[in-house]
Parts: structure tokens; C-alpha cells; sequence
């Protein structure tokens, strides 16, 4: 059976995560409804990408008995309240990264998904790219020895995004650009929580972080240097560097399609679509709805890829960038 989708918000980023489910295997994903902040918007959504039907509210959405996982696209600062609607209407939740704006809203998000007993997985899509499967690989395979360090950055210049720039629409580099270096060392580190969080940076006139500087120190003598930025394109790679080698993972290090290590070079080209995306190699997206079927089928609640635990310790060292950095929360 198809899974069954519901689209909230009729946003950038759900185009292309709809755009790329039509790159898997037809009858494997079936977008039953989207639901948007107006009704014609909805409607509109629904006409270009094929979708079943069209509401005007999340609320309707979350009442239709034909959606299984509903996909959360909306602004983060919506995140808590759209995803609780889903979960306690006993809907399957994909939602945007990040999670949550903070620790409690992330928590909150997951106990309730635990106590519902639905499936809830935060939007990393990096973490389902075959390379990042690999990079993994030929870590645990010892090709690059021990793991010493982790250097990654990502950095655009996109201070013409206004909800970049202002607290009332979860803006600041680190929810929105941050979490990908972030979320690389964590990978890579084994889920472990960091031992420091050392973080500096620049606020802009609105009180939100525009760049940051960080470094994270775990335990077996291993570091990780991050940087990320709204004011400038930085080289956005990543390397993992060990006692015998380094893999480099090239540009973009959040949805890669080459990486280089002692071993050779490894590509995994994105498939040609023919559809029109937003944002850069979008079409990856279809990675994270294979892992979202592949754990309803199972009948998982989360995924082993991208855990509730992982998404907690993220949430965690993010907030403790932004309180370093000199964000105040309210």
C-alpha cells in the first residue's frame, strides 16, 4: 500500500519535498491532501503537484482519515503547534527541521509523540543521503584510523530572508543553517553529547546570531570546529580527519553527492527529475520519505537514523551556542 501523505504548509520547502516523492517508484507515495493558511493557497498547491484535496486549515487536515504521515513545512516557530495537532490526532509526523526552537519545545514534541505512540522524526535529510551511508562506512571501517577531528562550515549570503532576521519568526543562523555542522559532528561523534560547547559569534540589530564560531571537545581527545554564517558563502564542506586519514565530504556538505577519502572517490549523483525545485539538490529529499515508509512498515515509532535521542542532544548543544553566542530567549 501507498503511505499517505498530508502536506502542511504550501510553502518552498513543501514543493520540493513533493516534487521529490515523484521520483520514487509509483504507488509507493500518494499525496492525499495539503493544508495551508488560506484556502486558495491550499488549492493553488494542490492544482500544480497533484495533490487529493485542498484545506483551508491545519485542523481539517489533521482530521482526515485518509492522511497516515503528515509532512510539516511551516516556519519554525509553528513547528510545536503544528506538529501537537498532528500527534494528538494520531497522525505520523515528519517535521522540518529544526524540530523545535528550543530544548522544552523539542522534548515536548517528542514525550508527546511517545505517548501517542506515533512515529515522529525531525527533517535532518542530510542523514539519509547513501553519502553519508558511506561516509560512515568507511569510517567503522577503520580506512582513516581514529577519529581526531571534525572541521565542517556552511554559510550562504541570505540576509535578504527576512525570517532570518527577526526572533518572532525563529531566525538566526544557527536553527536554520547552524544545525547542519551541528548535526555532521554528532553523526560522526556517535550521538554523543559534547563534553564543552564553546561558542562565539555576532548578533545582528534584531538580537538574533548571523555567524558563529564553535568548537565542541567530546571524549578520546576528539574535537569538532564549526562554522556558519547568513552574511557570506563559506567553502560549506566537511572533514573527517583520523590518525591515518581524512574524508572530505565536498560541497554541499548538508546534501552531498561526492566525498574523497584514502580509499577513492565515492559519487552518488541525484537522479534528473524534471521537476523545478527551490533550494539546492532538493530532489534528496525523497531519501528521508524512503526511511519514513520504511519505518511505518515496520512499525518503528523512530528512526534508527535520526533518533529522538540525537535530535535532544542537537537541540541541546544549539541552544548552548545561542546562550553563549548572547541570544536571549523569551
Amino acid at each position: 500500500m501507498a503511505t499517505r501523505w498530508g502536506i502542511v504548509s504550501a510553502g518552498l520547502i513543501s514543493n520540493d519535498f513533493v516534487n521529490a516523492l515523484k521520483a520514487l517508484p509509483s504507488g509507493e507515495h500518494r499525496l492525499v491532501a495539503v493544508a495551508a493558511r488560506s484556502l486558495d493557497s491550499a488549492k493553488s498547491f494542490a492544482s500544480r503537484n497533484g495533490v487529493e484535496k485542498a484545506y483551508g486549515s491545519y485542523a481539517e487536515l489533521a482530521q482526515d482519515p485518509d492522511v497516515e504521515v503528515v509532512y510539516i513545512g511551516t516556519i519554525q516557530t509553528q513547528h510545536l503547534a503544528a506538529a501537537s495537532l498532528m500527534i494528538q490526532s494520531g497522525k505520523h509526523v515528519l517535521c522540518e527541521k529544526s524540530l523545535g526552537l528550543n530544548v522544552k519545545e523539542t522534548k515536548q514534541l517528542i514525550q508527546l509523540a511517545e505517548k501517542k505512540k506515533v512515529f515522529l522524526m525531525e527533517a535532518v535529510w542530510s542523514r539519509f543521503f547513501p553519502l553519508y551511508q558511506e561516509m560512515i562506512r568507511r569510517i567503522k571501517s577503520g580506512e582513516i584510523g581514529e577519529v581526531v577531528q571534525v572541521i565542517c562550515s556552511f554559510g550562504e549570503s541570505v540576509e535578504n530572508i527576512e525570517r532570518l532576521l527577526k526572533k518572532e519568526t525563529g531566525g538566526g543562523v544557527t536553527l536554520e543553517i547552524g544545525i547542519y555542522p551541528v548535526q555532521f559532528a554528532t553523526l560522526v561523534m556517535g550521538g554523543e553529547k559534547p563534553q564543552k560547547v564553546l561558542a562565539g559569534g555576532h548578533l545582528n540589530a534584531n538580537g538574533v546570531e548571523e555567524s558563529t564560531s564553535v568548537s565542541l571537545v567530546y571524549s578520546g581527545r576528539r574535537l569538532a570546529s564549526l562554522s556558519s554564517t547568513i552574511r557570506a558563502w563559506l567553502p560549506s564542506e566537511a572533514f573527517v580527519i583520523g590518525t591515518k586519514g581524512t574524508i572530505k565530504v565536498n560541497y554541499p556538505m548538508w546534501c552531498p553527492e561526492s566525498l574523497e577519502s584514502p580509499s577513492g572517490k565515492f559519487e552518488s549523483p541525484l537522479p534528473k527529475t524534471g521537476h523545478t525545485f527551490n533550494f539546492v539538490n532538493s530532489q534528496g529529499l525523497m531519501y528521508e520519505a524512503v526511511e519514513v515508509r520504511r519505518c511505518l512498515k515496520e512499525g518503528l515509532l523512530e528512526s534508527p537514523r535520526m533518533s529522538h535521542k540525537e535530535s535532544l542532544t542537537i537541540a541541546e548543544v544549539m541552544e548552548q551556542i545561542r546562550r553563549q553566542v548572547g541570544v536571549e530567549f523569551d
